[in-house]
């Protein structure tokens, strides 16, 4: 049986790895309120505000 959490050939890496990270429970909360708004999952709306920070910063330079 296929292990669908390994790429299917060396040539390809998977689109997403785990962290763990330590928040602060007003942060925790409020993404969570944001993302529910959002209609995003937890994760799925920290990697969006990570990716727009990232760009951002990006412009700056």
């Amino acid at each position: 049986m296929r292990d669908y959490n390994k790429p299917m050939d060396n040539s390809l890496k998977p689109l997403k790895n785990k962290v763990s990270i330590t928040l602060d429970e007003d942060v925790i909360r409020k993404i969570r309120e944001l993302a529910d708004s959002d209609d995003r999952n937890f994760s799925q709306y920290i990697n969006l505000v990570l990716k727009k920070h990232i760009q951002d910063s990006k412009e700056k330079c």
